[in-house]
């Protein structure tokens, strides 16, 4: 796991935060970890393959139009990628 040093943060700063944890019931630290996930990964963020669904039922694809994609798809296992 990564570790993140934050400097300069403003002493009000710290004590809301302080405070924050205390009302949640966790760590300081752990309040920051919560509060950057909720902003970096907020849960509606699309997704691709949710995406792709919504795509596919807008074009109204039948099972058969899926079946016809699937029996063509390229099975071949991806290589890869070498960086020498």
């Amino acid at each position: 796991m990564a570790v993140l040093t934050v400097r300069n943060l403003p002493d009000e700063v710290h004590r809301a935060l302080k405070v924050r944890a205390a009302q949640h019931g966790r760590s300081t630290e752990a309040e920051v970890r919560a509060i950057l996930e909720s902003v970096v990964k907020p849960p509606e963020r699309v997704q691709l393959g949710t995406l792709l669904f919504e795509m596919g039922r807008r074009a109204e694809l039948t099972d058969e139009d899926v079946a016809v994609f699937d029996a063509v798809r390229d099975r071949t296992p991806a290589e890869p990628i070498s960086f020498e």
